[in-house]
């Protein structure tokens, strides 16, 4: 018997996956396209089923298991977002029974999404605060005989079933074309892994360029220092791709392509595409979803011009509770709002003084007494919105000029993370 490639697994991982839902559609955007002056296509995870594309390497390993004859009747998965959901989706689909370990931090509205997919199949387990504690419990839930560990990313089944990706976009570009180049987001690697392999085997020559959160560059410093690297604090607010340390398998598939390969993303910027998405395309994406697209930002305007780009949005699972928090970091990023804390006198006239030296477009947005430092002083949190960012310099020369002391606290991690 043959061995089978790593293409004709896709391809056959394809076929199968197509018993739970069509292809994701690859659409050209115009607005992304007129903005960068490239045909920008994007290929639409977040319209799967459980929007996200966690769906098919969790099939996949599923399908896996159960053709090469495992006995297991339980399934494990450690997860509080996108691959519990694809799990649990799978579960009800292949009527077996799983467990879901989360954190005990995890919104309701994760937990509700996974306990419909999968019904009366699935039984969900709160432990610990972090993900870290509830992945312990559930690697040592199947190590005592409990059921058989799906993992997120590190492995070849979910690598062949994240790869299906791949296989739908070579199928959906007109014949015998290829994207000159491909955008992919990154947590733990599973999706890179598979996309670059099965396009490279296949014969596309595109460049590739990966997307990580500025705040969890986990592919990036392991290519800088040739080996897998364990980030020692990472940002969760991208939490889909928030990944400390990326996959050992992921790993081997990608650990030929140079640093520079990899771009890292701001997370504030990458508020701003959300928003962007939102409100003009009216597409939700959640911030993984969104990183291939805030990327398009750091590619030169002449290596875009022309050129055909496939950007992977990986998913649309957002919380709407978090939409305050987006627009507040959109708006820091693109310099529109600002927090100060000034020294103010305690004496009558005083905030009219300040009101006058305004803008007609200057928004008092916050405005908090922190502590009265004397008797005739007091610490305050101004927060000011306005329309031109350039405002905020004619702001600090009248500012100097009345003679008022204060600190512009938006970009000081610290003070911001403790009052704002």
């Amino acid at each position: 018997m043959t061995a089978t490639t790593f293409i004709e697994g896709v391809e056959r991982a394809t076929k199968e996956v197509r018993s739970l839902f069509a292809p994701t559609p690859l659409q050209e955007n115009e607005h992304l396209s007129r903005k960068f002056g490239a045909r920008v296509l994007l290929k639409r995870e977040d319209l799967s089923p459980v929007r996200s594309y966690k769906i098919r390497g969790a099939f996949n390993f599923f399908r896996k298991a159960l053709k090469g004859g495992s006995k297991a009747e339980l399934f494990v998965c450690a997860s509080a977002g996108n691959h519990a959901q694809g799990f649990a989706f799978v579960c009800r689909h292949s009527g077996k029974k799983g467990v879901v370990f989360m954190p005990v931090t995890t919104p309701q509205q994760k937990i509700d999404k996974t306990r419909i997919f999968g019904g009366e199949f699935v039984e969900i387990r709160l432990v610990g605060d972090f993900f870290e504690d509830c992945l312990r419990a559930a690697l040592e839930f199947a190590e005592a005989g409990g059921g058989l560990m799906v993992p997120p990313f590190d492995h070849k089944d979910i690598i062949e079933g994240q790869a299906t990706v791949a296989a739908e976009i070579a199928s959906q570009m007109p014949k015998g074309r290829a994207a000159d180049i491909v955008i992919l987001p990154v947590g733990g690697g599973g999706l890179a892994a598979g996309v670059t392999r099965y396009l490279s085997d296949a014969g596309w020559t595109s460049r590739f360029v990966f997307a990580e959160p500025a705040g969890a560059p986990s592919l990036r410093d392991s290519l800088v220092a040739g080996r897998r690297v364990r980030l020692a604090r990472v940002d969760n607010f991208v939490d889909g791709a928030a990944v400390a340390e990326i996959g050992r398998e992921p790993f081997r598939h990608l650990k030929d392509f140079p640093a520079e390969a990899v771009k890292l993303v701001p997370e504030n910027r990458l508020c701003s595409t959300m928003l962007e998405m939102l409100n003009i395309e009216g597409v939700v994406l959640e911030p993984a979803g969104a990183l291939a697209i805030d990327t398009l930002k750091d590619i030169p305007r002449k290596e875009l011009k022309g050129k055909t780009v496939v950007c992977v949005v990986s998913g649309g699972n957002f919380d709407f509770e978090r939409l305050p928090d987006v627009k507040e970091r959109s708006l820091r990023y693109e310099g529109l709002k600002k927090y100060f804390v000034f020294r103010f006198p305690q004496r009558p006239g005083a905030l009219r003084a300040f009101l006058d030296l305004l803008g007609p477009e200057d928004d008092i947005a916050r405005f908090e007494y922190l502590k009265k430092s004397a008797r005739n002083f007091g610490s305050v949190l101004i927060g000011i919105e306005t329309k031109d960012r350039k405002s905020f310099d004619r702001l600090r020369e009248r500012f100097d000029a009345a003679g008022w002391a204060y600190q512009d606290i938006t970009d000081n991690e610290t003070l911001a993370g403790l009052l704002i």
